[in-house]
């Protein structure tokens, strides 16, 4: 059973950046970020490859969030900048359980984490 453990969530302001981080217990497949907001769905945002080799961003973040990924640390990372009040959320770290296409669908991913607030003021 994978393990996933996010951290670097906070407080920041309008225009400000975070990097969230997610360590996993063992090596995954395809891990993405997803997040979710009071009242929404949860919303794909980025995904990487086992080997790191092709990333996939949300068209809504493209530019401003960047995934990537260091395998001997079994963790991924996901950095924010140029943060908007609307992206405040729960943000989630997640792997899949095999060899598949990054999917922007959260059933294909098997693993979650418990999540991190990412609140910005404005």
């Amino acid at each position: 059973q994978v393990q996933l453990l996010e951290s670097g969530g906070g407080l920041v302001q309008a225009g400000g950046s975070l990097r969230l981080s997610c360590a996993a217990s063992e090596r995954t497949f395809t891990m993405g970020w997803f997040r979710q907001a009071p009242g929404k769905e949860r919303e794909f945002l980025a995904a990487i490859t086992r080997a790191a080799t092709n990333t996939y961003h949300a068209d809504s973040v493209k530019g401003r969030f960047r995934i990537s990924k260091n395998n001997a640390k079994n963790t991924v990372y996901l950095q924010m900048d140029n943060l908007k009040p609307e992206d405040t959320a729960v943000y989630y770290c997640a792997a899949t359980a095999d060899y598949t296409t990054p999917s922007v669908d959260s059933r294909a991913y098997r693993y979650w984490g418990q999540g991190t607030q990412v609140t910005v003021s404005t």
